[in-house]
């Protein structure tokens, strides 16, 4: 078994609390993603199940052993760091090789963990070169073949990503994932970026001052963000917020954010019929903002009058900056659409896909 379990653990350092009461299960051979904004606790909780913080409070278990009081080099976990931190003056065999020296491991479990670790990361035509000799690609997989041949139960992956460019980050992620799929063994991975965490994990733990804010699949905290932070973090670009309030008459549920209004279809009403007057937060995401000469057909569409303030074009996909009154709001458009800026236009609110938030709260209404 290589679950692990995060019970009630705290982080304090002196009257600062970094981690405050998290709870985390995860499960044998999951891809599990913490994902936060920089200072948010998310690389100290991977810190405290390596042991190289020690937990003011609380459990963490691996398997089913609390490890609070194990030496790093017990818990049987190996840790890839935001840095490659390889050895300059050795082979990249030797770099692979050297934890497995020091455990006094036989030359021959060596050589057959190292070949067998470079054969999987593409990287068996390199062994014989030096760090300075490889590119930053390279040497990140370098970085992840040493935390491979230790044949740990649990892999912990620091930003792993962050000093590649962004075309090797996308070829990277495939790799990783490619690489938890054929080790079948548990993966945890710590990420600003909510695109890695999408595309990468199993289910993802979005974290923000030190509180879990909600742990679920990835489209499902798209889908179903539980609170303003999760629908802000979750999607590129970030979801659209509204300041409003609810207007209930009999069936007919509106929303009315001072500039504009916007009815909420029948099928959708039922849980806010009672928020007549109720200040909320009105959500709508980028791309489900359309031109109305490229909309989908049958959805339920509310018209917003808008001007166009800003356009990207993106090839695949074209970015509207939209002003509506004091609103300013982003849509993500076909590429054919000929609005250009400072066009007025209605646009298109797709309201099967809204969302909104108690604006005291900032939980979801659902």
């Amino acid at each position: 078994m290589s679950s692990v379990t995060y019970k009630n653990v705290v982080k304090k350092f002196g009257d600062l609390t970094i981690i405050k009461n998290l709870n985390i299960t995860v499960e044998d051979k999951e891809f599990l993603v913490l994902v936060g904004p920089s200072g948010c606790g998310k690389t100290t909780a991977l810190r405290l199940l390596a042991g190289l913080e020690e937990i003011s409070d609380g459990e963490i278990i691996i398997g089913d052993r609390v490890v609070n009081d194990v030496a790093p080099k017990d818990r049987d976990i190996a840790m890839v760091f935001q840095s490659y931190a390889l050895y300059p003056h050795l082979s990249v065999y030797d770099n692979m090789a050297f934890g497995l020296k020091l455990r006094k491991t036989p030359k021959e479990e060596i050589k057959r963990r190292v070949n067998e670790a470079a054969e999987i990361l593409g990287i068996t035509d390199l062994l014989l070169r030096k760090p300075r000799q490889l590119s930053g690609g390279q040497r990140q997989r370098v970085a992840v073949g040493r935390a491979i041949v230790r044949e740990p139960k649990v892999f912990l992956f620091d930003e792993p990503l962050s000093n590649l460019d962004a075309k090797l980050r996308v070829q990277m992620r495939a790799e990783i994932s490619k690489l938890h799929q054929r080790l079948q063994t548990t993966f945890i991975y710590v990420t600003h970026d909510q695109t890695e965490a999408m595309t990468m994990a199993t289910r993802i733990a979005v974290i923000n001052k030190g509180n879990l804010q909600q742990l679920d699949t990835p489209q499902n905290l798209y889908d179903y963000p539980n609170n303003l932070f999760v629908a802000g973090f979750i999607g590129s670009p970030a979801m659209n917020f509204f300041p409003a309030k609810m207007s209930v008459s009999g069936d007919k549920v509106t929303v009315d954010t001072g500039d504009f209004k916007v009815q909420i279809p029948a099928a959708h009403s039922a849980p806010y019929k009672g928020l007549d007057g109720r200040s909320v937060v009105f959500g709508i995401r980028p791309e489900n903002i359309h031109d109305p000469e490229f909309a989908p057909q049958n959805i339920n569409g509310e018209k917003i009058s808008a001007k166009v303030d800003v356009t990207e074009l993106m090839g695949n996909e074209t970015l509207l900056y939209l002003v509506s009154g004091k609103n300013s709001f982003v849509g993500r458009v076909d590429p054919r659409s000929k609005l250009r800026v400072g066009a007025s236009t209605d646009v298109i609110f797709d309201m099967d896909k809204i969302h909104i938030f108690d604006a005291g709260t900032e939980e979801a209404i659902r």
